[in-house]
């Protein structure tokens, strides 16, 4: 398949630039896998929309303040976008200047009181050490920068550190939010434990990777950004007693689906831990997750492949042209899908 396939027209007033002043007052459109009929919902409504044997499987991973600027010897400015941390000295990062630093090059941040050398490059990532100063997780909890994505075209505030992450966010990690969970609140919740639907968790850290386009064609060519992810024996058993009252494996995010896909690549899911480099598009065969809980994704988007894999092409294409002309919002702070 070409990524011409996965192509769409949006209007730029429907990307969604700050969220809703409450997370649940989201819309929810429902696309039923079996016809490709689309039902509007507000995302209240989701726990009439499931069953009492259903289990949602959320992504615990928290959002890391992950963009901080700093200044190289000659007084230029480079922007940097940690990936991810390797120890409490060392991480993965893009970094965006006028012109890129070499190697060995020392950066200086905060008042030039913090120096960082750049030792090493993997791909487009830069591996960047701290010589002295606090470590990561201190420098990025005094100077980060919640990593809104590019298409949100704003400085970020103080609102996106509480509302750039899900109320049930744990493990910090994650240099993007799972972006279908940020529809959750407790009152959701709440509504949720009433109707008898169980809850449990994996973790994966979503990367900046997520957000590259894909830049060959066939998009069976491109290959996939990494992402660390956990997959635990008690959500494995919780999957398995799931199967056996009947129930229905409900995937919140595609992160989540990513992660439990991977864990049963063997052929069975069981307890994973690593990196993964699964891409889902259409052709896959689906061995875990029932239904999906998910935004709407960027066009020619990795992401959007997935759902497609899941639902069909042409039905999610369909959903989404049903999505603009009743202007839903897209992306990130935007409205949110269920597929079953």
């Amino acid at each position: 398949m070409k990524v011409s396939d996965f192509q769409y027209d949006l209007p730029e007033e429907l990307i969604a630039q700050r969220p809703l002043d409450k997370r649940s007052a989201s819309r929810l459109l429902h696309l039923e896998r079996a016809g490709g009929s689309v039902h509007d919902h507000s995302f209240a409504d989701l726990p009439e929309l499931l069953e009492p044997n259903d289990l949602l499987v959320f992504n615990n991973t928290r959002v890391i303040p992950a963009r901080l600027w700093a200044s190289k010897p000659t007084g230029g400015r480079v922007e940097i976008l940690i990936e991810r941390l390797i120890d409490s000295q060392t991480a993965q990062a893009q970094m965006r200047a006028n012109r890129k630093p070499a190697m060995g090059t020392e950066l200086h941040i905060d008042d030039q009181s913090v120096h960082i050398e750049i030792v090493g490059r993997e791909g487009e990532f830069w591996t960047l050490k701290i010589q002295s100063g606090p470590d990561w997780k201190q420098l990025l909890d005094r100077v980060g920068h919640m990593p809104l994505p590019p298409y949100i075209e704003r400085a970020d505030d103080a609102l996106d550190r509480e509302r750039y992450q899900t109320v049930f966010g744990a493990v910090p990690g994650a240099v993007a939010a799972p972006t279908a969970g940020l529809h959750f609140d407790d009152a959701i919740l709440a509504a949720l434990d009433r109707r008898g639907i169980k809850r449990a968790c994996c973790t994966l850290h979503v990367g900046a990777g997520t957000f590259q386009p894909v830049r060959v064609e066939q998009i069976e060519d491109h290959q996939m950004h990494a992402e660390w992810l956990e997959v635990g024996a008690e959500l494995v058993d919780a999957i398995a007693a799931t199967r056996r009252r009947g129930g229905r494996v409900v995937a919140v995010g595609t992160t989540a689906v990513r992660a439990l896909e991977t864990a049963a690549s063997g052929g069975e899911l069981a307890p994973f831990t690593g990196d993964s480099r699964l891409f889902i598009y259409p052709g896959y065969k689906f061995r875990v997750v029932d239904a999906m809980i998910t935004n709407f994704h960027l066009p020619g988007s990795t992401l959007l492949m997935l759902v497609s894999a899941f639902a069909g092409r042409e039905r999610i294409m369909a959903a989404y042209r049903h999505a603009i002309e009743q202007r839903y919002r897209f992306f990130s702070y935007g409205d949110a899908m269920l597929i079953r």
